[in-house]
């Protein structure tokens, strides 16, 4: 029998990564100027969030390590404290161990509680400068009430208040009495439990809400003042309020004041002498009260009636969520199940053909509105697992920080594109390749201040990270502005090592692309950070493995760039059907720039391997894929064939001959890999209609191998030429 608690526990933890999320990303903002209050707000809803849930839990740690950083948040959100370069630093140190307290609550591992409490004393000296920093006790989840006092005055305003939990709130850790409690100190207060909606105990959903409140607040508060307690509730659940225009409605003795009031839980079932509380008389109508501040519209109606609108609005279905959670698995395996469907429809797609059925016929229109069809179905079940790269990029920040303090360099980061979107698996594979080249980037790329000052350069370094769509792909992008890559340096550590022969005649890109080699490294000294020879060749395995490329462009004193093109899903492609020497293939429509008849006197040999095109003043590498792919023993006439130009990374193109096209497919991508193995030139394979397996060409590798021909041979005649003259 699996455990309930698991399952909520899981939950809160799955919110706790969103929290943190927009946390370290409101806390950014903060740093650049950006400290408006709804992103103070918003930073601080995220911490008294984990702290609400973690509460629940008991984890102690967590909470009492949130509770100080709220305190210190709040003394920013009301003003006391600036968000100066100092208190940032603290704050985000104390978001960082957040985050591992979290993570070790989550994995049951033991905290650093001897660097939680470091950060708790920044924290108090934040908030109190003139106080020596003490042990903090360890902060209860829930707090006693104080004894019942005197009654104070009567406050100037009168309120009435309708509020009622959904399940989300409490999913997400949150507790009804706490928001109870806090309301509760802004003056006398009653408060009765409308218990009509629990139902008998074998009908209880453990994961329902069925509790709601009406409340009687006297108070010198405004409204503004009332709904900031439940801001960071707000979107779940239903809040009334409205000055008070009767006589509270009257509260049994248990439930007057929160102190006497008992809470039950949404999995708890309540006594039965409590369950027959009466339910509030309608206020009667008086006279239009007298205001010195505007009041809401929707604050004119009685808290009864209040409750009886929540009650109507739920009814309605205006108050369901707009989001559900699934399980990955499930998402998957829908996917896979459309990828069948998508070979199925084409299978019967050929069948058609293959029977001579007129395209006019009422079969051939219907399977036409079935393609369309399945077409749609694809489309938006992949949009379900696309994801913007938002949550890989927002743990960028924190990495950044760290190895600029253990390399005493001063590193700024820049991240554009964002929301930019991509398939959830490829989001989950890019983690790592990003980490080691923003690693690479501030250890081997940035300079250190003082070389920085010398060359000229302001002694902060800027490491940026970017994401865009081009050509049906995603295209991430680590560039710095250090040194560039020193490739004198490279190449004579590359001999060192053996991994090229010491008389080896190599263009800059072919040095620059050593550094993916396994082994190789620069580093003179092992460290934490770099010098082991593992790195930036398990950053091209990693892509290479998600059907992309890497390449780098780099300038001596200017900086480097490193450029990952990757699909942006692995399930479906777009692609043009082709066919060389009697095979079928497939080029992703979205490299194809233009297709175009080309003549002989067009295509002219340069050197043994290579032939160029010449197009609009230009020329451009020529492929026969035939002959390249080892399918054709004799080239091909470039008169009987159909050209197709391409474009791989970096803008880099290519024309590749084939003998005819078949037209445009979307195709279901199967890995070639993990079914055979790797075939230089090729990507991955698909399944065709008639049931026969169609290879999907790699264009950034083909363009790649072509334009390194082309500038080889560019260098051995520029030699050739060098030591004629």
């Amino acid at each position: 029998m699996s455990d309930p608690m698991a399952a909520i526990r899981d939950t809160f933890f799955q919110e706790c990564e969103e929290q943190l999320s927009e946390l370290e990303a409101g806390l950014i903002r903060m740093q650049e100027g950006s400290a408006e209050a709804d992103t103070v707000n918003a930073v601080f809803r995220a911490v008294h969030s984990i702290k609400g849930g973690a509460g629940i839990f008991g984890l102690d740690d967590l909470v009492r390590f949130a509770h100080a950083f709220e305190t210190t948040l709040d003394g920013v959100r009301a003003g006391r404290l600036s968000s100066t370069p100092a208190v940032m630093s603290v704050l985000l140190q104390a978001a960082d161990q957040l985050a591992d307290l979290t993570r070790a609550a989550r994995q049951g591992t033991a905290p650093d509680n001897a660097r939680s409490e470091v950060i708790i004393a920044d924290l108090k000296r934040l908030t109190n400068p003139g106080a020596a920093p003490a042990p903090a006790a360890p902060a209860a989840v829930v707090t006693a009430a104080p004894p019942k006092a005197a009654p104070p005055p009567k406050a100037a305003n009168s309120w009435q208040l309708a509020f009622k939990p959904n399940a989300d709130l409490y999913a997400k850790g949150n507790e009804a009495l706490l928001l109870l409690r806090e309301l509760g100190r802004l003056g006398e207060m009653q408060v009765t439990a409308n218990t009509a909606s629990v139902p008998d105990l074998d009908a209880i959903d453990p994961e329902g809400a069925y509790l709601d409140w009406t409340i009687t607040l006297e108070s010198d508060a405004s409204e503004a003042d009332l709904r900031e307690i439940f801001e960071f509730v707000e979107d779940d659940c239903e809040l009334a309020i409205a000055p008070a225009t009767a006589e509270a409605p009257a509260a049994n003795d248990e439930l007057e004041g929160i102190e006497g009031f008992v809470f039950f839980g949404a999995g708890d079932a309540p006594p039965e002498e409590e369950t027959a509380v009466a339910e509030p008389e309608p206020a009667p109508a008086a006279a239009e009260p007298v205001h010195d501040h505007p009041v809401h519209e929707a604050a004119a109606m009685p808290a009864a009636n209040a409750v009886e609108a929540m009650a109507a609005k739920a009814e309605s279905g205006a108050a369901v969520s707009a989001t559900i959670r699934v399980d990955l698995d499930r998402v998957d395996r829908l996917i896979d199940l459309v990828g069948e469907l998508v070979i199925n429809e084409a299978m019967l797609s050929q069948r058609v053909l293959e029977a001579g059925i007129a395209r006019g016929s009422a079969v051939a229109m219907a399977l036409e509105e079935l393609e369309h069809l399945t077409r749609d179905i694809q489309d938006s079940v992949m949009a379900i697992r696309a994801q913007p790269v938002r949550s890989v990029f927002q743990r960028m920040p924190r990495l950044v920080r760290e190895l600029a303090h253990q390399t005493s360099k001063q590193v700024r980061l820049v991240m554009e594109g964002e929301g930019t979107e991509v398939d959830k698996t490829v989001i989950e594979r890019i983690t790592d390749p990003l980490t080691h080249m923003i690693r690479n980037a501030i250890d081997h790329g940035l300079e250190s201040p003082e070389a920085r000052v010398a060359a000229g350069k302001p002694a902060e370094g800027v490491v940026k990270l970017n994401a865009l769509h081009r050509s049906g792909r995603i295209v991430l992008e680590v560039a710095d502005d250090g040194a560039g890559i020193n490739r004198s340096r490279v190449k004579a550590k590359a001999i060192e090592r053996g991994l090229i022969a010491p008389d080896a005649q190599l263009t800059d890109d072919e040095i620059d692309n050593l550094i993916f080699l396994p082994g190789f490294s620069t580093a003179s000294t092992i460290s934490n950070i770099s010098g082991r020879g593992v790195g930036m060749d398990v950053v091209r395995q990693s892509v290479q493995a998600l059907g992309g490329r890497i390449s780098i462009a780099s300038q001596p004193g200017a900086g480097s760039t490193f450029t990952l093109s990757l699909p942006l899903t692995l399930a479906v492609l777009d692609g043009m059907v082709v066919r060389a020497a009697g095979h079928t293939l497939i080029v992703p429509l979205g490299a194809i720039i233009e297709t175009l008849k080309p003549k002989a006197e067009n295509v002219h040999q340069l050197g043994v391997e290579l032939k160029v095109i010449t197009l609009r003043g230009g020329y451009i590498p020529v492929v026969d894929i035939a002959d390249a792919l080892g399918f054709a023993d004799e080239p091909l006439d470039p008169e009987n064939s159909v050209a197709l130009m391409v474009e791989g990374d970096g803008g880099a193109r290519a024309v590749l001959l084939v003998d005819a096209i078949d037209g445009q497919r979307q195709v279901v991508i199967k890995s070639l890999e993990a079914n055979y193995r790797a075939v230089p030139g090729i990507a991955a394979a698909t399944v065709m209609g008639n049931g026969r397996v169609a290879l999907i060409l790699d264009i950034d590798a083909i363009v790649s191998a072509t334009r390194t021909e082309a500038a080889r041979l560019e260098k051995s005649q520029s030699a050739a030429l060098f030591e004629v003259n």
